[in-house]
């Protein structure tokens, strides 16, 4: 099965069906790729595409909705508070962009999601060097957050591609999320006695790490270090066009970014009950295997 599901922008907006079946590709871990979907990007915001302007003290800028707090530029940033206010307006019109789209095209689950950060990854994936592997987003993994436990809820996750130069972002997407955990979970390790209360208790994680949080850590962390596994397991490789939008459970599907630079990039959190189909769930396929609630 293709895991890249290919609709035209102006196709779903009228039609229902359409729009059901972009809801059943999404929750079935497929990509769901609109191409002639891209985000206007203003006159006087131009210059943060040009190389070497941001001087960035992380890979990514990162946007609160929330708050409108901005981070990830160094505080000696060129024209200082007026460039990080230009930035927050763009990385704030991106959010609503996200979330007018997510509401037209995902009906009443999109009216439960929760925004969370916005980012604008200006830096250039292909040559990076990662610090750790764990780090390393060219390897295939699934989305898991150290130390923020989801506690079962979905990660969703919309892309734009807003390259100036053209250039598409390469994207690998790998085996369904059944099968990668068919084949990472049965040799996982449970977690030591006191050991998620030993991480909310030192701080290292915001809230108590529950089973669910732990085997999907594991997961993404055993993914990357397995080294034969990346090597050999079937993929896909997806050039995302510039001028294009993308979303994704990134918590369900396995996917490495290649290459490309300058790409937007919304999160929203997400119930599995709110779901059309919660079996379809991490959450659910994990206590299927495991035989116990993770939650």
């Amino acid at each position: 099965m293709n895991p890249i599901v290919t609709i035209l922008d102006a196709s779903w907006r009228d039609d229902a069906d359409i729009r059901e079946e972009a809801v059943s590709a999404l929750e079935s871990g497929r990509v769901l790729y609109i191409p002639d979907l891209g985000f206007p990007v203003e006159e006087d915001e131009k210059r943060f595409f040009d190389d070497g302007f941001l001087q960035l003290s992380s890979k990514n800028v990162s946007y609160d909705p929330s708050t409108g707090d901005v981070r990830g530029l160094k505080s000696t940033q060129g024209a200082g508070d007026t460039d990080k206010a230009a930035l927050g307006k763009l990385l704030a019109r991106y959010a609503q962009f996200t979330r007018d789209l997510c509401a037209e095209l995902l009906g009443d689950f999109a009216a439960r999601l929760d925004v969370a950060r916005t980012s604008f990854r200006p830096v250039e994936v292909e040559g990076r060097k990662a610090r750790t592997v764990g780090s390393d987003d060219t390897l295939l993994h699934v989305d898991s957050f150290s130390s923020r436990p989801m506690a079962g809820r979905r990660i969703m996750r919309v892309f734009t591609n807003v390259n100036p130069a053209g250039k598409p972002r390469v994207w690998n997407v790998g085996e369904p999320f059944e099968d990668l955990a068919k084949r990472f979970v049965p040799l996982m390790r449970t977690p030591w006695p006191g050991e998620r209360a030993a991480l909310r208790l030192l701080y290292v994680t915001k809230s108590y790490r529950t089973l669910y949080d732990h085997y999907m850590l594991r997961l993404h962390d055993d993914m990357k270090g397995d080294s034969t596994y990346q090597r050999t397991v079937p993929l896909t490789r997806v050039e995302l066009a510039a001028g294009a939008t993308w979303m994704c459970f990134t918590d369900q599907v396995s996917h490495a970014a290649l290459a490309g630079k300058y790409v937007l990039e919304q999160t929203f959190y997400g119930d599995v009950e709110h779901m059309a189909r919660p079996e379809r769930s991490p959450l659910k396929v994990l206590e299927s295997m495991i035989q116990r609630p993770l939650t």
